[in-house]
């Protein structure tokens, strides 16, 4: 992998927080540090649970300062993106399985005036993304399959993760693409992921139950994450 210079960004999930203390769940990550807040929507249909809602999102969002992203979990996130815009969201992430048109879903985010991403579950080819990489700013290899927390992370991914960063360096956009890693992201398995190319690592369980207090959870991830996508 030729040197790229992003920088390492945590970005949590909320899923294990308090969801009646959203509030000050953003505001309390903002405080330890984090680079941005991801929201996982999940509508029931694409994935068998549902989660957030624009009004939720819209309502977190007067108590943090941070960038939020929307992790489209959805069958139709062309009739949901506006809503999610409008609730707070710069940048969303849509699922290469759920867009029969991935191409006009891209272009249809950006007209909103958000950034556009494309998410890849385990067994989606690292190829599902070559032809879009204009239109994007961050590819997200999912590590589990999509739909809950807390699930063991998927290290066979770390390949694809690299395919997907060599892929990028390829096209000459090796400092405009970022590669997000979620699921089972960890003190024990950040170090691979962001070794293989990986530099936006989404963390819930991590964060949130560390014994150190999330402060603590986000210097350790980002300094492993820091030393393994630079080495």
């Amino acid at each position: 992998m030729d040197r790229v210079t992003l920088p390492i960004q945590i970005a949590p999930s909320v899923l294990p927080a308090d969801f009646a203390e959203l509030g000050k769940a953003v505001r309390d990550l903002q405080t330890a540090g984090v680079d941005l807040i991801q929201w996982d929507v999940m509508d029931g249909q694409f994935v068998p649970n549902l989660t957030f809602g624009p009004d939720v999102i819209a309502a977190a969002r007067r108590h943090c300062d941070l960038p939020f992203e929307a992790h489209l979990m959805v069958l139709t996130p062309d009739v949901m993106a506006a809503e999610y815009v409008k609730a707070g969201c710069s940048r969303l992430i849509v699922h290469a399985e759920a867009c029969t048109h991935l191409h006009r879903t891209l272009d249809n985010i950006r007209s909103l005036g958000a950034t556009a991403a494309v998410a890849l579950n385990p067994a989606t080819p690292a190829s599902a993304v070559e032809n879009v990489l204009d239109l994007i700013d961050l590819v997200l290899v999912m590590t589990v399959n999509p739909g809950f927390g807390g699930q063991n992370y998927i290290g066979t991914m770390e390949c694809k993760v690299r395919e997907v960063r060599n892929m990028i360096t390829a096209a000459g956009l090796g400092d405009a693409i970022n590669v997000e890693v979620d699921g089972g992201i960890s003190a024990a398995t950040v170090s691979g992921a962001s070794a293989a190319g990986a530099n936006v690592l989404v963390a819930g369980s991590a964060l949130f139950k560390h014994p150190g207090g999330l402060a603590a959870a986000v210097s350790e991830l980002r300094d492993l994450g820091t030393a393994a996508f630079s080495a």
